[in-house]
């Protein structure tokens, strides 16, 4: 537990900060641990079609990335393409239909890669229309202003 007070009684304003910051930190992993924190949802969105392997690889990267910010990571393309097969086009449209529903209930988007595909459109068409705020990262998890720089 901080203490204010240093062990000679002296005000101690800065370690009692920093301690009380870790504390608060712990605590709060804590809580996310147990399912008492309210997590922010954040849409993942990356390229699928086309090379699938390594797309699928580079969504779990980019899912990975925004957990380990203590956010929830929502990447329809990484499980209703295992319900829907993304050849067909009616499964693919009934995919992108759920994942847009996905999206309605997510607080930011986040847009991943070196690219934007068609269904990425959609998406990006969909959260702009909606005022859900959109960040874009590269293909290395890196913010970038817009898509492509």
């Amino acid at each position: 537990m901080a203490e204010y007070f240093n062990h000679e009684m002296y005000p101690d304003p800065t370690v009692y900060d920093v301690i009380r910051k870790i504390e608060m930190e712990e605590k709060r992993r804590e809580k996310i641990r147990n399912g008492e924190w309210f997590m922010r949802w954040i849409y993942v969105a990356s390229p699928y079609k086309g090379d699938v392997e390594t797309n699928v690889n580079n969504a779990k990267k980019y899912a990975q990335f925004v957990a380990k910010q203590d956010l929830l990571p929502v990447a329809p393309h990484l499980y209703l393409t295992q319900v829907f097969n993304d050849d067909i086009e009616e499964e693919r449209n009934a995919g992108l239909a759920f994942g847009l529903q996905m999206l309605k209930r997510c607080h930011e988007m986040w847009v991943f890669g070196d690219h934007v595909s068609d269904g990425m459109s959609i998406e990006i068409e969909f959260a702009t229309k909606r005022n859900i705020p959109i960040r874009y990262f590269s293909s290395e998890c890196k913010e970038v202003k817009k898509y492509g720089y």
